[in-house]
């Protein structure tokens, strides 16, 4: 009983945030730092030691991802602002043709999604989506499903997205093997929940695949369009949109290649590395993107900097919602949950893959975040890591993957899809509640192949 007790004050902790979110319509961080207080004094902390575990969550947090998320926030909205997405998705379209145009979608959203965060790609893709739908006359649906597919996918599996990003952090995992695991289980996820799946449910609900137009515009009217001649070249605007990408790659390659080979650090591994690491990585890239995106179009510096300000100003919520949801996994940690759900579990035939992945999948039924059910789970399952052999990579995406399960009407993502397709909420259920429930699972069946391999 003594460790069920724990485990009990924790539902009971997420049924009041979830009240607080849904039924008083609080603010998602007031109200994680609320629930986290509550829980610290339900289970037993001393209260000289709860505002230092909340500041220490909190900044442990935010101290590890500030830099990271805040450089890809700019990254992507210089690289948006530009026409660089723009071109990357209608070049794309035009090599593909026709009768391939589901496929432009989805390796354009996966390109544009690898450099954005979920909402903004949505909110960037879906005017061009629409007309690319409206030019090849097919419903708006048949493509909108590949490209949300192919967004929220890079936004569970792949740094340097928040999820991924943060809970690599508190497993204590080399980024870039998660980011090379995380390219490979993406793949078949993108796959059957993209193009498969729609094939299956335009059978299941033809009417969905019947509008003959898009829905609610009012939110995206700001998205700049231009002219193909007028935006920068497919070239630049991949590489720009891919560097940082390629640089942890490439230190990831180096650190396999100096394991193998038993080759010891120098002062040009040192400078791979340092370039390596996500904050360098992305810095680089912001740098690159002002060139590229900015200077090298005559774009006056000012502008540029109005740009990366207001991509800035747009996350704000974001980092302390984040930041809440590693104060509730601090206080979860300090508090002796995550050792009562060990000791639980003792003995017990269930992978740590596995269990994390329950964990974050019932977290995110219950609160709608992803991101805040990858951290909450994080804290509850770290315990049950040491003396296992669980690699911590497929650890972060079997979390991830549990992240994304059966969105519905507590997750903003729902709504978004909901509006922009024009969709009713059973129509919503049965196509993008069912696509992330489809990623999901294949995500956790990729690592629990993996984990037989490495």
């Amino acid at each position: 009983m003594e460790h069920i007790l724990p485990l009990l004050i924790v539902a009971a902790g997420i049924g009041v945030l979830l009240f607080l979110i849904t039924k008083m319509e609080l603010n998602t961080f007031i109200s994680l730092i609320i629930t986290a207080f509550l829980i610290a004094l339900a289970l037993g902390m001393p209260l000289d030691k709860i505002v230092e575990s909340i500041e220490g969550g909190m900044g442990d947090t935010l101290g590890s991802i500030a830099l990271i998320f805040g450089f890809g926030a700019i990254l992507g909205r210089l690289v948006a602002d530009a026409g660089g997405a723009q071109r990357i998705a209608v070049t794309l379209i035009d090599q593909f043709g026709q009768k391939n145009i589901q496929w432009a979608v989805v390796i354009s959203s996966f390109i544009i999604g690898i450099a954005l965060f979920f909402e903004v790609g949505l909110v960037l893709l879906v005017p061009i989506v629409y007309q690319i739908a409206k030019q090849s006359k097919v419903s708006i649906l048949y493509l909108g499903i590949p490209m949300a597919t192919a967004l929220s996918v890079t936004h569970g599996f792949l740094p340097p997205h928040p999820g991924p990003t943060v809970i690599a952090q508190q497993y204590d995992a080399n980024i870039g093997m998660v980011l090379i695991y995380g390219t490979i289980l993406a793949i078949p996820a993108v796959i059957i929940a993209g193009p498969l799946f729609t094939k299956m449910i335009r059978r299941i609900n033809p009417a969905s695949f019947h509008k003959t137009r898009a829905g609610d515009f009012d939110s995206i009217h700001t998205t700049k369009t231009f002219k193909l001649e007028d935006t920068p070249g497919f070239g630049i605007s991949v590489f720009t949109s891919l560097l940082p990408v390629i640089l942890m790659a490439v230190t990831t390659i180096v650190d396999l290649i100096q394991d193998l080979g038993n080759v010891p650090d120098n002062l040009l591994f040192n400078i791979i590395h340092l370039i390596g690491e996500p904050t360098t990585a992305l810095l680089i890239s912001v740098l690159l993107a002002v060139y590229t995106m900015g200077v090298k179009r005559n774009i006056p510096m000012k502008q540029v900097m109005q740009s990366a300000e207001e991509s800035i100003r747009a996350i704000g919520m974001m980092l302390l919602i984040i930041g809440g949801g590693g104060v509730l996994k601090q206080v979860l940690i300090d508090g002796g949950v995550g050792d009562s759900v060990s000791a639980l579990f003792t003995g017990s035939q269930i992978s740590p893959l596995l269990l994390a992945w329950l964990i974050a999948a019932i977290l995110r039924i219950a609160l709608g975040s992803a991101t805040v059910a990858a951290l909450t789970t994080a804290g509850l399952v770290i315990p049950m890591m040491q003396g296992t052999s669980v690699d911590p990579a497929l650890m972060v995406l079997a979390t991830g993957a549990g992240s994304l399960i059966a969105s519905h009407v507590n997750d903003a993502g729902f709504w978004m899809f909901k509006e922009f397709f024009g969709l009713s909420l059973k129509e919503t259920f049965l196509t993008w509640t069912l696509l992330e429930t489809i990623i999901s699972v294949v995500g956790l069946a990729g690592v629990l192949i993996l984990n037989l391999f490495v």
